[in-house]
C-alpha cells in the first residue's frame, strides 16, 4: 500500500498544482471565458449539465463498448490467422501497416456514403481504430514463444493446434493485453470521431453543438468525460489482465 501511494501522489499533486495555476492565470490576466474558462467555470457547467451529459455519455459508452469488443475480436482473429498461415502474413502484413496511414477522419465520410447513417459505419470506424494495436501486439507475442518448450511439445507428439492453444496463446497473453489496453483508449476516440461524422446523440455530437455555440466551457467538460472514459476502460482491462495472467512475474 505504501508503494502504491508513493507512485500515486506525485501525479496527483502535479494535477492539483496545474489546476491552481490555471485558475490563478485566468483570474490574473482576465482571460475571456469563451477563450479559456477557469476550472471553477468548467466544474459549474459540468454540474448544471449533468443530466444532459449523462444521456450523451451513456450513448458514447454503448457505442464504445460494442466497437471495442468487435475491434478486439477482429484484431485477435487476424493475428491468429496470419500467425498460423505464414504465407498470408507475408502477403497481408504490409497492407495492415499501410491501412494505418489513412486518417480515420478521412474514411468516415466514405463509410457513411457506403453504409448510411446507422450503427454499422460507426462500428466500422471504431474497429478500424482498434484492431491494429491488438493484431500487432498479438502477433508479436505469438512469435516470442519459448523455443525450448516448443521443441519439447513437438517431441512429445503435440499437434499444431495443441501447441497453439496450450503454449503459444497463453505465452502471448501479456502482449495481447498490451495491445488491448491501447485499443481501449483508442476506442473512445473512434466513437467520438464516428459521432462527429453523423449522430444525434453522444459526447461527439454534444461537442459539435457546443463548438458551434462557442461554449468552450462545455467543450472542456466533454474532454474531461472522454479522458475519464478512456482511463476507466484502460483500468478495467488492466484489472482483467491481472486476474487472468497470474503466472506473469511481478515487477518490484
Amino acid at each position: 500500500m505504501h508503494a502504491y501511494w508513493k507512485s500515486v501522489w506525485p501525479p496527483f499533486v502535479a494535477v492539483i498544482l496545474f489546476i491552481a495555476i490555471w485558475q490563478g492565470a485566468v483570474s490574473l490576466f482576465h482571460i475571456e471565458k469563451w477563450m479559456l474558462p477557469a476550472p471553477s467555470d468548467i466544474a459549474h457547467e459540468a454540474a448544471s449539465q449533468a443530466e444532459r451529459l449523462g444521456m450523451h455519455a451513456w450513448a458514447t459508452i454503448q457505442l464504445t463498448l460494442i466497437g471495442f469488443a468487435a475491434g478486439t475480436l477482429v484484431g485477435l482473429l487476424i493475428a491468429m490467422v496470419l500467425h498460423l498461415i505464414p504465407f498470408l502474413k507475408s502477403a497481408l502484413y504490409p497492407l495492415l501497416i499501410l491501412s494505418q496511414n489513412i486518417p480515420t477522419i478521412a474514411l468516415a465520410p466514405l463509410l457513411l456514403i457506403w453504409f448510411g447513417f446507422g450503427l454499422l459505419p460507426k462500428l466500422i470506424t471504431i474497429i478500424l481504430v482498434c484492431f491494429f494495436p491488438v493484431a500487432v501486439a498479438a502477433m508479436d507475442g505469438l512469435t516470442r514463444t519459448d523455443a525450448a518448450m516448443m521443441n519439447y511439445m513437438r517431441m512429445a507428439g503435440a499437434k499444431r493446434g495443441q501447441i497453439f492453444w496450450k503454449l503459444e496463446l497463453p505465452h502471448a497473453l501479456p502482449s495481447v493485453f498490451s495491445g488491448i489496453k491501447i485499443a481501449a483508449t483508442y476506442s473512445v476516440m473512434g466513437a467520438i470521431i464516428a459521432e462527429w461524422i453523423g449522430a444525434d446523440k453522444g459526447i461527439g455530437y454534444y461537442m459539435m453543438l457546443q463548438k458551434s455555440a462557442y461554449r468552450t466551457d462545455r467543450l472542456f467538460v466533454a474532454i474531461m468525460i472522454i479522458v475519464a472514459l478512456s482511463l476507466l476502460l484502460f483500468l478495467l482491462i488492466a484489472l482483467l489482465e491481472k486476474l487472468l495472467v497470474r503466472w506473469r512475474p511481478q515487477k518490484r
